[in-house]
């Protein structure tokens, strides 16, 4: 991925920021039933983290998928990337150890209070 400095600066700032509002509290983030992927929402946006595996396979990549809600548009950014891999790999390990014992959950799965709201 070709990029300027103005843009790494960025991205690397917002995975801090993620990172942070992890350690905080203040971004929840789920195990998706079925899935080695964690999920979270933020400000309109879906964040993927992906895969779960033990940090011990130091040979599997970990990634970052950024979408919003409202568009097709989307950013990845994976621990192989030479200025944010180390990042990743952070932030991969504080989800670790905050969804460790957590239940999965099935975000796909039917709910009939989001099926009442839909108007047909």
């Amino acid at each position: 991925m070709t990029r300027d400095s103005a843009t790494t600066d960025r991205l690397r700032r917002f995975i801090d920021h993620l990172t942070s509002l992890t350690k905080n509290g203040e971004l929840r983030w789920e195990r998706q039933s079925g899935s080695a992927h964690r999920y979270a929402r933020l400000d309109n946006h879906l964040l993927i983290l992906g895969p779960a595996s033990p940090d011990t396979e130091k040979d599997i990549p970990r990634y970052l998928f950024i979408t919003p809600f409202d568009s097709p548009q989307c950013i990845e950014i994976d621990s192989n990337d030479v200025e944010l891999g180390p990042s990743i790999l952070k932030l991969t390990r504080e989800v670790e150890v905050i969804t460790q014992g957590q239940t999965e959950t099935d975000p796909f799965a039917v709910n009939v209070e989001f099926l009442n709201r839909l108007k047909f």
